[in-house]
């Protein structure tokens, strides 16, 4: 699986003949944020995460490209993965994980569908620093000690693959319906299938991106820009086999079944966006007695 995946990391990087790749410019910018303190209010579970990516072409048109790797997306994120209380977490939770992805993505048109394939190493445990960043936050808010950091998931590099192949269906210029399957292996292994309904022009033109955690599209590239105001409905479900964050053998199992269901609202205005969206996830544990709510933010100003 290390092999594989740093051999998709370099192929995605270096398939573009060396002109194309010295006339790359970067085409956008794509970041969400995700916490469930702007969800339901809690502190737990699947409780933040912070996505970067930088997409990287020739040009946008609108239209995704048919070669693969004519478009590359670079992406970085963050996640804080949280027992339920996180002073004295409880001998059936989950265990703390810290985790921080770097990858290369490349996504292009595949015969009338939409694919996206790249690899991924995801770092997890204390290496990251995201738990002692964490620590130093509740330090300085007055928040009190995180009690689950003494035994959060141990440190580890897991090579990551995943791919998702979807399809548009127009209804006249403002409304969309795009049905998608996703397959993903390595720190979580996993096949997903599910949908998103657009309804307004945001994302028409533009490459968006979907979030791993909540599956939210946000904007990579943009395209035609057209003032105004999107809704977005989505859905899907998932069968997973593994995760490094809830490992065999411990006391929170793992359970094979997920869903999530979304919603959101872009607003477009003549240069700035903005996005706020809600996810509900359902548990990812046996001993999980319920979902959470996350919700998602994207701001784009220019002035």
């Amino acid at each position: 699986m290390t092999r594989l995946a740093l051999l998709a990391i370099s192929a995605l990087t270096l398939m573009t003949p060396p002109a194309m790749a010295q006339d790359r410019v970067t085409l956008g910018w794509g970041r969400l944020f995700s916490n469930d303190a702007t969800g339901d209010g809690q502190d737990r579970w699947r409780t933040g995460s912070y996505a970067v990516s930088r997409v990287r072409g020739v040009t946008w048109s609108g239209t995704l490209p048919t070669t693969v790797g004519e478009i590359l997306e670079f992406r970085v994120r963050a996640d804080t993965i949280a027992p339920e209380n996180l002073e004295n977490p409880d001998a059936g939770d989950r265990r703390y994980a810290g985790a921080i992805t770097i990858g290369v993505h490349s996504q292009f048109a595949l015969g009338g569908y939409e694919a996206d394939i790249g690899g991924d190493l995801v770092f997890v445990g204390p290496q990251t620093g995201v738990g002692q960043f964490q620590s130093w936050a509740h330090d300085a808010l007055g928040m009190g000690e995180i009690g689950a950091l003494d035994t959060q998931i141990e440190n580890a590099i897991r090579p990551t693959l995943s791919g998702e192949l979807a399809r548009r269906f127009t209804f006249g210029d403002t409304a969309e319906f795009r049905p998608f399957i996703e397959a993903r292996a390595g720190d979580e292994t996993l096949v997903r299938a599910g949908g998103d309904l657009r309804i307004g022009s945001f994302g028409r033109r533009d490459l968006m991106l979907r979030d791993t955690t909540t599956g939210q599209r946000f904007r990579g590239a943009a395209g035609e820009v057209e003032p105004g105001i999107s809704v977005v409905l989505g859905g899907d479900i998932a069968r997973v086999f593994d995760s490094i964050y809830l490992p065999d053998g411990e006391a929170a199992t793992l359970t094979d079944t997920r869903h999530r269901v979304r919603a959101g609202v872009h607003w477009q205005g003549a240069a700035s966006s903005a996005f706020y969206g809600v996810t509900y996830l359902s548990p990812e544990f046996e001993q999980q007695d319920e979902g959470q709510v996350v919700g998602s933010l994207a701001l784009n100003f220019k002035f």
